[in-house]
């Protein structure tokens, strides 16, 4: 009877052993995901300020742009698994003279950027001013390229790429208008 106590004895305190030890993992666990959360919001506040130096947009300076092409601010075009981002950059060049002509083309001062969707926001807030001649705005648009089976995929990163976008204080002009 005294071993069968003994044995009772030693299965519970090795039971409460592997309690105690699981509940240490779960707080562990927790206080990293805190810390992961806090980084990202700390990360995300940095992003915002950096981004308050362009001033809001002002919509009367892209209400009859129709055409992406013809867009001068961040162009989004949304695939199943990554971002376009097109930029064109400020003329350096003060001067109207010869503005738009083979002397200075628009095209040599646009780039085309892929992107992680993650990386999205640390993109837009390395921009440089003359990058966001409307303010800050961007226009978003689903890929014209996307397999037709991604539909639904691109749609859905389209609407992350927006929500991502509000948390950083940008407008979007989603292409085209809905």
């Amino acid at each position: 009877m005294a071993l069968l106590l003994g044995i009772a004895a030693v299965a519970c305190h090795k039971e409460e052993q592997a309690v105690v030890g699981v509940a240490k993992t779960a707080v562990t666990a927790e206080q990293k995901a805190q810390a992961a959360a806090q980084a990202s919001a700390t990360e995300r506040d940095q992003q915002r300020a950096a981004l308050e130096h362009i001033p809001l947009p002002t919509k009367s300076l892209y209400v009859d742009v129709h055409e992406p092409g013809a867009w001068v601010n961040p162009f989004l075009s949304v695939n199943a698994d990554t971002l376009n981002l097109r930029v064109t950059q400020s003329d350096a060049n003060p001067s109207t003279m010869g503005q738009g002509t083979m002397l200075r083309p628009e095209a040599a001062r646009r780039q085309e950027i892929v992107l992680h969707p993650n990386d999205l926001a640390k993109a837009l807030s390395a921009l440089p001013s003359g990058a966001w001649r409307y303010g800050r705005v961007v226009a978003v648009a689903e890929s014209p390229q996307a397999n037709p089976k991604d539909r639904p995929k691109v749609r859905r990163n389209v609407e992350a790429v927006i929500q991502q976008l509000n948390d950083l204080g940008i407008v979007v002009e989603e292409w085209p208008a809905r």
